[in-house]
């Protein structure tokens, strides 16, 4: 049975955005890094507009989509919305986020720098995109979901088609999860192309690995220190439909790992990650995931937006 969203669909995603989005480097390191001995590359996506690869997936929805009068409307952990706000001033659209009060001082700061109106309320995203759905109910905003919608999915499954350009015989990646958008869209652009796709989430936010346990999407309580982007309760149909596809399985690490991840990525290369971005390289420090011998591993670096005193805390 074909997957909802086909890698000529990311192809085509691609080509549209492709003037609105930056192409981010690939890190390629030595045999040796992190303790595994086989080669290792590093997608720097946190350096994509906004600080996260989620403008991606905003810019094909606005570039596919009818947008009324009165713009458009998301709900958001943070970055999804600050990704949005982007999007919509690039193209003179108006912009209303809905952020649950568990959001970055950080990311908040950087919608309403992006020109967006914030609405702050509520102690989850769940909270957040409740909100969000009465508002677009009352006005007839166009809503963009962060991770359950076919052009979100197809932009961000363009991560795979430059990776793999940039990175060449790639065996595994390792891809952080929260909603499961982008996870769903690189699974979608390399089904049958022998890459395989781990996901990786915090213990206290697993709502993919529960999904998959269940055979089918549940709810889940979030409690981590990445659950300002890694805070979904629910995947949803479509993220899972693929998942349970296309993903080979889904990792869990502890948030020590996540904060280990943040401090080897300040201490090495003086990036400074949020918890999200750093939860995929937790996942091979920690060794929740365990490389064969000479695999040719990718990680994604997915997100930067981090509050500077926290990091300076962890560091």
């Amino acid at each position: 049975m074909p997957l909802p969203v086909s890698r000529d669909d990311i192809r085509a995603a691609h080509e549209r955005i492709r003037p609105h989005i930056r192409r981010t480097p690939v890190f390629s390191l030595p045999h040796g890094a992190f303790g595994h001995d086989g080669p290792v590359s590093l997608k720097l996506e946190f350096l994509q507009h906004a600080g996260s690869f989620k403008p991606r997936g905003a810019f094909n929805t606005l570039l596919t989509q009818p947008v009324p009068r009165v713009g458009v409307a998301a709900a958001s952990g943070g970055n999804h919305g600050a990704a949005v706000a982007y999007a919509a001033k690039q193209l003179g659209i108006p912009a209303r986020i809905f952020v649950p009060e568990i959001s970055s001082p950080a990311k908040v700061e950087a919608i309403r720098r992006f020109g967006a109106d914030v609405v702050i309320g509520g102690q989850r995203y769940a909270d957040a995109l409740a909100a969000c759905d009465t508002y677009v109910a009352e006005t007839g905003a166009l809503s963009i979901h962060a991770y359950d919608s076919l052009p979100t999915l197809q932009g961000q499954g363009t991560v795979a088609l430059e990776w793999e350009e940039d990175a060449r015989g790639l065996d595994t990646v390792l891809v952080a999860v929260g909603g499961g958008g982008l996870i769903a869209g690189i699974a979608s652009a390399w089904a049958g192309q022998g890459i395989k796709v781990v996901g990786v989430e915090p213990e206290g936010s697993r709502a993919l690995h529960a999904s998959l346990e269940a055979g089918r999407p549940v709810d889940v309580t979030v409690e981590s220190i990445a659950a300002d982007s890694l805070g979904a309760r629910n995947t949803g149909e479509l993220v899972f439909s693929i998942a349970r596809a296309a993903v080979d399985h889904v990792a869990l690490v502890k948030d020590a790992a996540i904060r280990e991840a943040q401090r080897t990525l300040w201490r090495d290369w003086r990036i400074a990650s949020e918890p999200g971005g750093a939860t995929a390289l937790a996942a091979l420090l920690s060794q929740a995931y365990r490389p064969q011998k000479g695999e040719r591993v990718g990680v994604l670096l997915c997100g930067a937006n981090v509050e500077l005193s926290r990091l300076a805390d962890i560091l």
